[in-house]
């Protein structure tokens, strides 16, 4: 009888430490990991980047979950990708982002990228799925193996700059969406892609592909020295030779109009004129520079 009975407990007492034991499964918002991080920099509005989507703030970063949007400022925003890089999104430039939704449970799925103007640098390791950037005209994907340093911008009428640089450059394939066909981008290989075309392929493009070069901060001539409101830096003075002689003072030079006016001829006299000159007569000189300036002063101030 007592046997019977410590079975039937034994029984009634074990599926429920079973149910305490076993742990619950977790979902997958538990599993999935942020696939962005953005550091938002209060201190300069005009250079902090905008984050939109599926996030979480703390402590000042914006933790993108599953999918979200990041337009930059007036300078460089940098992304983190947990255990993958940093992808750059050049000054004035949207981005949007997501997870590879297609890519089966335990694996990591690929970044899918977005974007319709501006640049970006792609700096992150590679996987075994595929990363894709999508722009109006074609689809870039960048699949392992290698480590990824691509540099894509945006110009006018369609232009597209593809750079594929590194040492371990990954496999780049641009796809066009419009005309069909694909054009495979070589490691250390950067191509132009003019009006969104594969036909009209320069495929060693001179011009680089990233963000601009920042612009200067510093003012070599600040708008209160050129306005005149604060005093310009002396300049050095020069070191006198010891061999040199001392300088000889320079008389100025000092113009009188009087000095050079025309004199009045001298009035006749009979012992003039009983006794006239034997030697002819000298020759008039022209007016010089100086005489005429004279004679143009006078004429303004009345003196003739």
């Amino acid at each position: 009888m007592r046997i019977c009975l410590l079975l039937s407990a034994t029984l009634l007492i074990t599926p429920a430490l079973q149910a305490q034991t076993v742990p619950a499964p977790k979902t997958a918002a538990t599993v999935a990991a942020p696939i962005a991080i953005v550091t938002l920099d209060s201190k300069n509005p005009d250079a902090a980047a905008s984050v939109t989507g599926a996030l979480e703030v703390s402590q000042g970063k914006a933790i993108i979950a599953a999918s979200g949007t990041i337009t930059s400022g007036d300078e460089t925003t940098e992304v983190v990708l947990p255990h993958r890089g940093v992808l750059r999104v050049c000054a004035s430039t949207t981005v949007k982002l997501a997870a590879d939704s297609s890519v089966p449970a335990g694996e990591t799925p690929g970044l899918m990228m977005a974007m319709d103007h501006g640049a970006i640098e792609a700096s992150f390791a590679t996987g075994r799925n595929s990363d894709i950037l999508l722009t109006p005209d074609f689809r870039i994907l960048i699949g392992a193996p290698g480590a990824a340093e691509v540099k894509v911008r945006l110009g006018q009428h369609g232009d597209t700059c593809v750079d594929n640089a590194g040492i371990n450059a990954p496999y780049v394939l641009v796809t066009s969406i419009f005309e069909g066909g694909d054009y495979r981008v070589q490691p250390g290989q950067r191509v132009m892609f003019e009006h969104g075309s594969l036909h009209e392929v320069v495929d060693q493009e001179k011009e680089p592909c990233g963000c601009p070069p920042a612009a200067p901060k510093g003012n070599e001539f600040p708008l209160a020295q050129s306005e005149g409101l604060a005093p310009l830096p002396k300049p050095a003075p020069i070191a006198a030779s010891p061999n040199s002689a001392p300088a000889q003072p320079v008389e100025p030079f000092v113009y009188e109009a009087a000095d050079h006016a025309a004199q009045p001829a001298a009035e006749a006299t009979p012992a003039a004129n009983a006794n006239p000159p034997t030697t002819p007569p000298a020759t008039k000189k022209k007016p010089g520079f100086f005489t005429k300036v004279g004679k143009f002063f006078r004429r303004v101030f009345g003196a003739e």
